[in-house]
């Protein structure tokens, strides 16, 4: 993470068509996706200098919005064109790049039909997620208190900046008690996800993963399902209850930012950091580099 606040980094941010001064990359107070979350936005890394399934997450980005109601007004090209060139400019070969639009401040109200839709893009180095070392050795989960929605209540297949304000409270809250992070149950009291990731878990050299059926079926996880099966792993996604967890010998995460993390601990339950684990731990590593890939061929 910077050491410094994000306000005063150094460098460019992609703004409504225009690179611009870090610190001149400002919006109003008055901005309705300030006030009313209407926002969505991607979470993208870079590897050796090429930004990794850039077009999926794009395109997830247009999904977004339009699930929100608004059409962003750069197109798929465009806002890849204009990733590949901030990240050139901020001269990063390793970074995380983070594209949000938002309805900006031309009504205020619920309603706000007439607003511009914006679009910023901004790239820092952001080398781990978690802290490494915990990392390695599995990190901590807590119970999360809040719970993933049910999708006739939110628009749960949208990156919605809205839908993370649980994510946050239950982070937060995991952290104060040591923890990590949290796992998130969804509104059935099945398994949903972490706060900001994916989760899969391991029995009998079988991986099982809930159904995402109102929370996001990660880029991130659906690259790990396919990994794996590239391995011969079977890979079973369905429904999963918390009192399953006890019988689940592997736990790993799943996400852009968080890539492939083991747990050792969820709440009462424990982990091992296994072989399957390991294997997609390195298996994702060697995947998002393809340059290196290339040259091992």
């Amino acid at each position: 993470m910077a050491s410094v606040p994000f306000d005063q980094l150094d460098g460019v941010i992609w703004f409504n068509g225009e690179f611009v001064k870090w610190a001149d990359a400002k919006i109003h107070v008055l901005t309705h996706g300030l006030h009313y979350a209407s926002a969505v936005f991607e979470g993208e890394r870079a590897y050796g200098g090429e930004i990794f399934k850039l077009t999926e997450h794009t395109e997830r980005l247009h999904e977004s919005a339009r699930i929100l109601g608004f059409e962003i007004p750069w197109s798929v090209g465009e806002i890849d064109e204009a990733c590949r060139q901030l990240l050139s400019k901020q001269g990063f070969e390793d970074a995380y790049i983070r594209p949000i639009a938002w309805r900006g401040s031309e009504m205020m109200g619920v309603s706000a039909q007439q607003n511009r839709i914006n679009l910023s893009i901004a790239c820092w180095q952001w080398p781990s997620y978690f802290d490494p070392e915990q990392r390695l050795k599995g990190i901590r989960l807590d119970m999360a208190e809040y719970r993933r929605p049910d999708p006739k209540t939110a628009p749960s297949k949208s990156k919605a900046a809205g839908l993370y304000m649980i994510c946050t409270l239950s982070k937060h809250a995991a952290e104060a008690k040591g923890y990590s992070d949290a796992m998130m149950l969804d509104w059935r009291g099945q398994v949903a996800e972490a706060t900001g990731a994916n989760i899969f878990f391991v029995k009998g050299g079988v991986i099982h993963t809930p159904v995402p059926d109102c929370f996001l079926d990660g880029i991130t996880r659906r690259t790990v399902i396919d990994l794996a099966r590239r391995r011969g792993i079977e890979v079973v996604e369905r429904a999963i209850m918390p009192d399953e967890l006890e019988g689940f010998e592997q736990c790993f995460l799943a996400g852009t930012a968080a890539e492939v993390t083991p747990v050792s601990e969820i709440g009462p339950y424990r982990f091992q950091v296994g072989e399957i684990t390991r294997l997609l731990m390195n298996d994702y590593a060697d995947e998002v580099r393809p340059r290196q890939r290339l040259a091992a061929e």
